[in-house]
Protein backbone atom coordinates (compact mmCIF):
# COMPACT_ATOMS: atom_id res chain seq x y z
CA UNK A 1 0.00 0.00 0.00
CA UNK A 2 1.08 3.86 -0.93
CA UNK A 3 -0.01 6.69 1.47
CA UNK A 4 -0.21 10.50 0.08
CA UNK A 5 -1.26 12.78 1.53
CA UNK A 6 -1.77 16.38 0.49
CA UNK A 7 -3.95 19.68 1.16
CA UNK A 8 -7.30 21.04 -0.50
CA UNK A 9 -7.72 24.64 -1.11
CA UNK A 10 -8.78 24.94 2.45
CA UNK A 11 -5.73 23.52 4.29
CA UNK A 12 -7.79 20.43 4.76
CA UNK A 13 -5.90 17.12 4.48
CA UNK A 14 -6.41 14.98 1.94
CA UNK A 15 -4.80 11.40 2.13
CA UNK A 16 -4.85 9.08 -1.00
CA UNK A 17 -4.38 5.05 -0.22
CA UNK A 18 -3.19 2.69 -4.19
CA UNK A 19 -2.16 -0.47 -4.41
CA UNK A 20 0.82 0.63 -6.58
CA UNK A 21 3.73 1.70 -4.93
CA UNK A 22 4.85 3.91 -8.60
CA UNK A 23 0.94 5.86 -8.17
CA UNK A 24 1.78 9.62 -8.37
CA UNK A 25 -0.75 12.01 -6.43
CA UNK A 26 0.54 15.45 -7.09
CA UNK A 27 -3.17 16.98 -8.42
CA UNK A 28 -3.91 20.75 -6.99
CA UNK A 29 -7.11 22.03 -5.88
CA UNK A 30 -8.06 24.51 -7.81
CA UNK A 31 -11.04 25.64 -6.04
CA UNK A 32 -10.86 29.20 -4.65
CA UNK A 33 -11.62 28.03 -0.96
CA UNK A 34 -10.41 30.50 1.90
CA UNK A 35 -8.68 29.02 4.74
CA UNK A 36 -11.64 27.99 6.92
CA UNK A 37 -11.41 30.98 9.70
CA UNK A 38 -10.68 30.44 13.16
CA UNK A 39 -14.29 29.78 15.05
CA UNK A 40 -15.95 28.78 11.68
CA UNK A 41 -16.34 25.11 12.80
CA UNK A 42 -17.70 25.13 16.61
CA UNK A 43 -18.34 21.51 17.63
CA UNK A 44 -19.79 21.61 21.38
CA UNK A 45 -20.58 18.57 23.59
CA UNK A 46 -22.72 18.63 26.44
CA UNK A 47 -23.75 16.21 29.15
CA UNK A 48 -26.88 14.77 29.66
CA UNK A 49 -26.65 14.34 33.92
CA UNK A 50 -29.52 12.20 33.51
CA UNK A 51 -28.28 9.47 31.35
CA UNK A 52 -24.44 10.08 31.91
CA UNK A 53 -23.69 10.60 28.61
CA UNK A 54 -22.20 13.31 26.10
CA UNK A 55 -24.28 14.56 22.93
CA UNK A 56 -22.63 17.23 20.46
CA UNK A 57 -24.53 20.49 19.02
CA UNK A 58 -23.01 21.64 15.77
CA UNK A 59 -24.81 24.25 13.96
CA UNK A 60 -22.56 24.52 10.94
CA UNK A 61 -23.80 21.05 9.50
CA UNK A 62 -26.94 22.47 8.76
CA UNK A 63 -25.49 23.81 5.54
CA UNK A 64 -23.67 20.79 4.21
CA UNK A 65 -24.20 19.14 0.60
CA UNK A 66 -27.82 17.71 0.09
CA UNK A 67 -28.71 15.61 -2.50
CA UNK A 68 -26.49 16.89 -5.35
CA UNK A 69 -27.53 15.74 -8.93
CA UNK A 70 -24.92 12.97 -9.49
CA UNK A 71 -23.04 15.10 -12.15
CA UNK A 72 -22.39 17.28 -9.22
CA UNK A 73 -21.09 14.76 -6.95
CA UNK A 74 -18.18 16.45 -4.67
CA UNK A 75 -16.68 12.58 -3.72
CA UNK A 76 -16.34 12.16 -7.96
CA UNK A 77 -12.29 12.50 -9.05
CA UNK A 78 -12.07 16.37 -10.72
CA UNK A 79 -12.56 16.23 -14.49
CA UNK A 80 -13.23 18.57 -17.20
CA UNK A 81 -12.97 21.71 -15.39
CA UNK A 82 -15.65 20.56 -13.06
CA UNK A 83 -13.71 20.37 -9.70
CA UNK A 84 -14.57 17.99 -5.98
CA UNK A 85 -13.06 17.37 -2.89
CA UNK A 86 -11.02 15.01 -5.18
CA UNK A 87 -8.49 17.27 -6.79
CA UNK A 88 -6.75 13.46 -8.50
CA UNK A 89 -8.45 12.62 -12.54
CA UNK A 90 -8.74 9.00 -10.83
CA UNK A 91 -8.07 7.42 -7.68
CA UNK A 92 -8.44 3.99 -5.60
CA UNK A 93 -9.11 4.74 -1.97
CA UNK A 94 -9.18 8.81 -1.00
CA UNK A 95 -10.05 9.84 2.92
CA UNK A 96 -10.11 13.39 3.59
CA UNK A 97 -11.25 16.02 6.11
CA UNK A 98 -14.70 16.57 6.82
CA UNK A 99 -16.04 20.37 5.33
CA UNK A 100 -18.34 19.81 7.77
CA UNK A 101 -17.27 17.90 11.02
CA UNK A 102 -19.29 16.94 13.68
CA UNK A 103 -16.17 17.28 15.75
CA UNK A 104 -13.04 19.37 14.95
CA UNK A 105 -10.32 21.17 16.85
CA UNK A 106 -7.96 21.21 19.88
CA UNK A 107 -9.35 19.48 23.44
CA UNK A 108 -10.15 22.48 25.86
CA UNK A 109 -11.40 22.22 29.42
CA UNK A 110 -15.27 21.23 30.80
CA UNK A 111 -17.11 24.23 32.36
CA UNK A 112 -20.37 23.37 34.63
CA UNK A 113 -22.80 26.16 34.26
CA UNK A 114 -26.24 26.62 36.15
CA UNK A 115 -27.39 25.03 39.42
CA UNK A 116 -25.33 22.44 41.17
CA UNK A 117 -23.33 22.96 37.79
CA UNK A 118 -25.69 20.43 35.74
CA UNK A 119 -24.77 22.41 32.46
CA UNK A 120 -21.59 20.48 31.52
CA UNK A 121 -20.34 21.31 28.40
CA UNK A 122 -16.71 21.44 26.58
CA UNK A 123 -15.22 21.86 23.34
CA UNK A 124 -16.38 19.09 20.35
CA UNK A 125 -12.70 18.27 19.88
CA UNK A 126 -11.94 15.42 17.36
CA UNK A 127 -11.73 15.13 13.96
CA UNK A 128 -14.26 13.59 10.73
CA UNK A 129 -12.81 12.00 8.17
CA UNK A 130 -14.81 11.05 4.96
CA UNK A 131 -13.46 7.66 3.42
CA UNK A 132 -14.38 7.05 -0.54
CA UNK A 133 -14.43 3.71 -1.37
CA UNK A 134 -13.88 4.05 -5.33
CA UNK A 135 -13.82 6.76 -7.95
CA UNK A 136 -16.80 4.62 -9.53
CA UNK A 137 -20.11 7.07 -8.83
CA UNK A 138 -22.69 3.93 -9.72
CA UNK A 139 -20.24 1.39 -7.66
CA UNK A 140 -20.92 -0.08 -4.06
CA UNK A 141 -18.88 -1.57 -1.54
CA UNK A 142 -20.69 -4.91 -2.50
CA UNK A 143 -18.68 -4.25 -5.82
CA UNK A 144 -15.45 -4.01 -4.73
CA UNK A 145 -12.95 -6.68 -5.70
CA UNK A 146 -10.90 -8.77 -2.68
CA UNK A 147 -8.19 -6.23 -3.91
CA UNK A 148 -9.69 -3.07 -3.56
CA UNK A 149 -11.79 -3.97 -0.50
CA UNK A 150 -8.38 -5.30 1.31
CA UNK A 151 -6.93 -1.60 0.55
CA UNK A 152 -10.04 0.12 2.15
CA UNK A 153 -9.37 -1.91 5.39
CA UNK A 154 -5.49 -0.97 5.24
CA UNK A 155 -6.57 2.56 5.40
CA UNK A 156 -9.03 2.01 7.97
CA UNK A 157 -6.45 0.76 10.31
CA UNK A 158 -3.94 3.43 9.11
CA UNK A 159 -6.36 6.30 9.83
CA UNK A 160 -7.66 4.42 13.11
CA UNK A 161 -3.55 4.59 13.73
CA UNK A 162 -3.48 7.90 13.02
CA UNK A 163 -6.53 9.41 14.63
CA UNK A 164 -5.65 7.63 17.75
CA UNK A 165 -2.61 9.86 18.39
CA UNK A 166 -4.60 13.12 18.19
CA UNK A 167 -5.07 15.26 21.25
CA UNK A 168 -8.37 14.69 23.16
CA UNK A 169 -9.42 12.21 21.21
CA UNK A 170 -10.75 8.62 23.30
CA UNK A 171 -11.69 6.74 20.27
CA UNK A 172 -11.87 6.17 16.31
CA UNK A 173 -15.06 4.79 14.86
CA UNK A 174 -15.12 3.41 10.94
CA UNK A 175 -18.67 3.18 9.77
CA UNK A 176 -20.59 3.52 6.32
CA UNK A 177 -24.04 4.73 5.87
CA UNK A 178 -25.63 3.39 2.91
CA UNK A 179 -29.05 4.01 1.42
CA UNK A 180 -31.19 7.36 1.60
CA UNK A 181 -33.78 5.13 3.89
CA UNK A 182 -30.58 5.73 6.22
CA UNK A 183 -30.23 9.58 5.62
CA UNK A 184 -27.37 9.33 3.23
CA UNK A 185 -27.26 12.71 1.74
CA UNK A 186 -24.05 11.63 -0.88
CA UNK A 187 -25.03 8.64 -3.39
CA UNK A 188 -21.40 8.07 -3.98
CA UNK A 189 -20.05 4.96 -2.05
CA UNK A 190 -18.48 6.34 0.68
CA UNK A 191 -17.83 6.19 4.88
CA UNK A 192 -16.88 8.34 7.33
CA UNK A 193 -14.69 7.92 10.23
CA UNK A 194 -14.92 9.56 13.72
CA UNK A 195 -12.38 11.11 16.10
CA UNK A 196 -14.79 11.14 19.52
CA UNK A 197 -13.57 13.42 22.68
CA UNK A 198 -15.47 10.61 24.59
CA UNK A 199 -16.01 6.85 24.94
CA UNK A 200 -19.31 6.53 23.06
CA UNK A 201 -22.16 5.32 25.31
CA UNK A 202 -22.37 2.13 23.50
CA UNK A 203 -18.81 0.93 24.26
CA UNK A 204 -19.22 2.22 27.39
CA UNK A 205 -21.82 -0.15 28.53
CA UNK A 206 -20.59 -2.87 26.73
CA UNK A 207 -16.83 -2.78 28.76
CA UNK A 208 -18.78 -2.33 31.88
CA UNK A 209 -21.36 -5.78 30.84
CA UNK A 210 -18.07 -7.22 30.32
CA UNK A 211 -16.35 -5.98 33.42
CA UNK A 212 -19.41 -7.59 35.42
CA UNK A 213 -19.27 -10.36 33.48
CA UNK A 214 -15.61 -11.10 34.48
CA UNK A 215 -15.99 -10.38 38.20
CA UNK A 216 -19.54 -12.60 37.79
CA UNK A 217 -17.26 -15.42 36.05
CA UNK A 218 -14.12 -15.59 38.09
CA UNK A 219 -12.45 -13.98 35.59
CA UNK A 220 -14.06 -15.22 32.04
CA UNK A 221 -14.34 -13.05 29.12
CA UNK A 222 -17.64 -11.77 28.05
CA UNK A 223 -16.95 -11.40 24.37
CA UNK A 224 -15.41 -14.54 23.85
CA UNK A 225 -17.84 -16.57 25.80
CA UNK A 226 -20.76 -14.71 23.78
CA UNK A 227 -18.79 -15.77 20.06
CA UNK A 228 -18.17 -19.69 21.65
CA UNK A 229 -21.74 -19.62 22.23
CA UNK A 230 -23.01 -18.57 19.07
CA UNK A 231 -20.49 -21.10 17.58
CA UNK A 232 -21.99 -23.89 19.90
CA UNK A 233 -25.46 -23.13 19.15
CA UNK A 234 -25.32 -23.01 15.35
CA UNK A 235 -28.80 -21.74 14.50
CA UNK A 236 -27.22 -17.84 13.93
CA UNK A 237 -24.08 -18.41 11.97
CA UNK A 238 -24.23 -16.71 8.86
CA UNK A 239 -20.62 -17.55 7.96
CA UNK A 240 -17.44 -18.92 9.28
CA UNK A 241 -14.30 -18.72 7.96
CA UNK A 242 -10.89 -19.58 9.55
CA UNK A 243 -10.30 -16.19 10.93
CA UNK A 244 -14.14 -14.70 11.27
CA UNK A 245 -16.72 -15.76 12.22
CA UNK A 246 -20.32 -13.58 11.26
CA UNK A 247 -23.52 -14.49 13.22
CA UNK A 248 -27.32 -12.88 13.84
CA UNK A 249 -26.58 -11.66 17.76
CA UNK A 250 -29.36 -13.86 20.30
CA UNK A 251 -31.03 -10.45 20.95
CA UNK A 252 -31.21 -8.93 17.70
CA UNK A 253 -32.50 -5.28 17.63
CA UNK A 254 -32.48 -4.77 13.53
CA UNK A 255 -35.10 -7.04 11.29
CA UNK A 256 -31.35 -8.15 9.13
CA UNK A 257 -28.67 -7.65 11.59
CA UNK A 258 -24.97 -9.65 11.41
CA UNK A 259 -21.85 -9.34 14.02
CA UNK A 260 -18.41 -10.41 12.07
CA UNK A 261 -15.54 -11.20 15.06
CA UNK A 262 -12.31 -12.10 14.50
CA UNK A 263 -11.88 -15.49 16.02
CA UNK A 264 -8.87 -13.83 17.76
CA UNK A 265 -10.24 -11.12 20.15
CA UNK A 266 -7.93 -7.97 19.40
CA UNK A 267 -8.82 -4.44 20.58
CA UNK A 268 -8.80 -2.53 17.38
CA UNK A 269 -7.90 -3.13 13.73
CA UNK A 270 -4.35 -1.96 14.39
CA UNK A 271 -3.81 -5.32 16.06
CA UNK A 272 -5.01 -7.67 13.40
CA UNK A 273 -2.81 -9.89 11.85
CA UNK A 274 -1.69 -10.71 8.19
CA UNK A 275 -4.17 -13.82 8.21
CA UNK A 276 -7.07 -11.93 9.45
CA UNK A 277 -6.55 -8.89 6.93
CA UNK A 278 -6.32 -11.63 4.10
CA UNK A 279 -9.42 -13.04 4.46
CA UNK A 280 -11.68 -10.41 5.67
CA UNK A 281 -12.28 -9.38 2.45
CA UNK A 282 -14.10 -12.25 1.22
CA UNK A 283 -15.67 -12.88 4.08
CA UNK A 284 -16.85 -9.30 4.23
CA UNK A 285 -17.90 -8.90 0.53
CA UNK A 286 -20.08 -12.23 1.10
CA UNK A 287 -22.05 -10.14 3.57
CA UNK A 288 -22.38 -7.52 1.28
CA UNK A 289 -23.42 -9.09 -1.68
CA UNK A 290 -26.02 -11.60 0.40
CA UNK A 291 -27.87 -8.35 2.28
CA UNK A 292 -28.13 -7.17 -1.33
CA UNK A 293 -30.35 -10.44 -2.02
CA UNK A 294 -32.04 -11.02 1.38
CA UNK A 295 -35.23 -9.86 -0.08
CA UNK A 296 -35.31 -11.24 -3.61
CA UNK A 297 -34.89 -10.73 -7.41
CA UNK A 298 -35.96 -7.14 -8.38
CA UNK A 299 -35.62 -4.81 -5.26
CA UNK A 300 -33.33 -2.31 -4.55
CA UNK A 301 -30.11 -2.40 -3.05
CA UNK A 302 -31.01 -3.38 0.93
CA UNK A 303 -29.96 -0.33 2.92
CA UNK A 304 -27.59 -0.60 5.87
CA UNK A 305 -25.57 0.99 8.54
CA UNK A 306 -21.80 -1.53 9.13
CA UNK A 307 -19.51 -0.02 11.59
CA UNK A 308 -16.38 -1.00 13.55
CA UNK A 309 -16.76 -1.21 17.54
CA UNK A 310 -13.26 -0.81 18.81
CA UNK A 311 -11.86 -0.22 22.14
CA UNK A 312 -11.02 3.57 23.83
CA UNK A 313 -7.64 4.72 22.69
CA UNK A 314 -4.81 3.29 25.28
CA UNK A 315 -5.17 7.39 26.79
CA UNK A 316 -8.46 6.78 27.07
CA UNK A 317 -8.65 4.03 29.53
CA UNK A 318 -6.48 1.36 31.57
CA UNK A 319 -4.11 -1.05 29.34
CA UNK A 320 -6.78 -3.78 31.01
CA UNK A 321 -9.89 -2.70 30.18
CA UNK A 322 -8.81 -1.97 26.21
CA UNK A 323 -7.69 -5.66 26.17
CA UNK A 324 -10.87 -7.05 27.48
CA UNK A 325 -12.53 -5.20 24.38
CA UNK A 326 -12.99 -7.31 21.23
CA UNK A 327 -12.88 -5.64 17.90
CA UNK A 328 -16.07 -6.53 15.75
CA UNK A 329 -18.25 -4.95 12.64
CA UNK A 330 -21.74 -4.86 13.28
CA UNK A 331 -24.05 -4.61 9.74
CA UNK A 332 -27.97 -4.24 9.85
CA UNK A 333 -30.85 -2.35 7.37
CA UNK A 334 -34.00 -0.81 8.44
CA UNK A 335 -35.70 -2.42 6.01
CA UNK A 336 -37.76 -5.51 7.16
CA UNK A 337 -39.96 -6.85 4.32
CA UNK A 338 -40.23 -5.69 0.31
CA UNK A 339 -41.27 -2.30 0.55
CA UNK A 340 -41.12 -1.58 4.39
CA UNK A 341 -39.06 -0.25 6.99
CA UNK A 342 -37.91 -0.31 10.62
CA UNK A 343 -39.11 2.91 11.93
CA UNK A 344 -37.69 3.32 15.68
CA UNK A 345 -40.88 4.97 17.17
CA UNK A 346 -41.91 4.93 20.61
CA UNK A 347 -40.74 1.90 22.40
CA UNK A 348 -37.32 2.28 20.53
CA UNK A 349 -36.31 5.87 20.24
CA UNK A 350 -38.62 7.15 23.41
CA UNK A 351 -37.53 3.77 25.83
CA UNK A 352 -34.44 2.15 23.67
CA UNK A 353 -36.40 -0.80 23.94
CA UNK A 354 -36.57 -2.75 20.49
CA UNK A 355 -38.94 -4.65 19.01
CA UNK A 356 -37.91 -6.80 16.36
CA UNK A 357 -40.35 -8.13 13.90
CA UNK A 358 -37.98 -11.10 12.27
CA UNK A 359 -36.48 -13.83 14.63
CA UNK A 360 -33.12 -13.97 15.01
CA UNK A 361 -33.08 -18.04 13.86
CA UNK A 362 -35.43 -17.05 11.00
CA UNK A 363 -32.95 -13.81 9.79
CA UNK A 364 -29.57 -16.08 10.12
CA UNK A 365 -31.31 -18.80 7.78
CA UNK A 366 -32.13 -16.00 5.05
CA UNK A 367 -28.45 -14.61 5.36
CA UNK A 368 -27.19 -17.86 4.86
CA UNK A 369 -29.11 -18.59 1.79
CA UNK A 370 -28.59 -15.11 0.81
CA UNK A 371 -25.05 -15.19 1.28
CA UNK A 372 -24.57 -18.57 -1.29
CA UNK A 373 -27.07 -17.65 -4.15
Amino acid sequence: MKKTSNRLADGREIVYYDTRDDAVREAVDQRPLDPAAPGATVSEIRFDPLLAEWSAVTAHRQSRTYHPPADECPLCPSRSGRFTEIPERDYEVAVFENRFPSFAGEPGATRADGPQGLFAHRPGAGRCEVVCFTADHQASFADLTERQARLVLDAWTDRTAQLSQLPGVAQVFCFENRGEEIGVTLGHPHGQIYAYPFTTPRTARMMRSAAEHRERTGGRNLFDDVVDAELADGSRVVLAGSHWIAFVPHAARWPYEVHLYPRRRVPDLTALDEAERAEFPGVYLALLRGFDRIFGPGEPPTPYIAGWHQAPVAAAGARGEREEFALHLELFTVRRAPGKLKFLAGSESGMNVFINDVPPEAAAQRLREAASE
